[in-house]
């Protein structure tokens, strides 16, 4: 009993001080950025400019992944339940009011709920069960594929620029 406390806690204190957590569904794992309130994970997404949550289906189930906010490593990870919240319920604007404060960059900035609630999901993802264990290999995995691209080559006048003695 008291070590299905002590995992609960850790859970709720380690998710809430993290930024990022890691959620595969059935798919591989996203890094997606959350808040923590009323016992759950809650997550935005699967709109335009927010953060893609594919594999993440109401009334599916979820692994969670936190990492440590100084260090970046492994903490615990958990088990949840995914659960979509309706627009416009109490529960989608509690959760609202905490996501839009940690919204950052938002182009929309007081229109942001409004535009949520036409063309996002809210995920609840409540804890089922935890582990602490650390895993036997490696976690890598090779990266997903992005529309990002590298840096282009250097301006050949940029090294001069750059690199020119200042005159006194």
């Amino acid at each position: 009993m008291t070590d299905t406390l002590l995992t609960g806690a850790l859970v709720e204190e380690a998710t809430k001080k993290s930024g990022l957590v890691w959620v595969r569904g059935t798919g591989p794992a996203r890094a997606l950025w959350h808040v923590w309130h009323d016992g759950a994970a809650y997550v935005v997404g699967d709109g335009p400019g927010e953060q893609p949550l594919p594999g993440l289906a109401d009334g599916g189930t979820a692994e969670v992944t936190v990492r440590s906010k100084d260090k970046g490593g492994r903490l615990v990870s958990w088990t949840a339940a995914v659960r979509e919240i309706p627009a416009g319920s109490g529960e989608w604007d509690a959760a609202v009011a905490e996501l839009k404060g940690k919204r950052l960059n938002a182009p929309d900035g007081e229109a942001m709920p409004g535009r949520w609630a036409r063309e996002c999901r809210v995920l609840r993802l409540e804890p089922r069960a935890a582990t602490t264990e650390l895993p036997d290999g490696s976690l890598a995995a090779a990266p997903l594929p992005t529309g990002a691209t590298t840096r282009r080559p250097v301006p050949a006048a940029l090294p001069k620029l750059l690199f020119r003695k200042r005159r006194a």
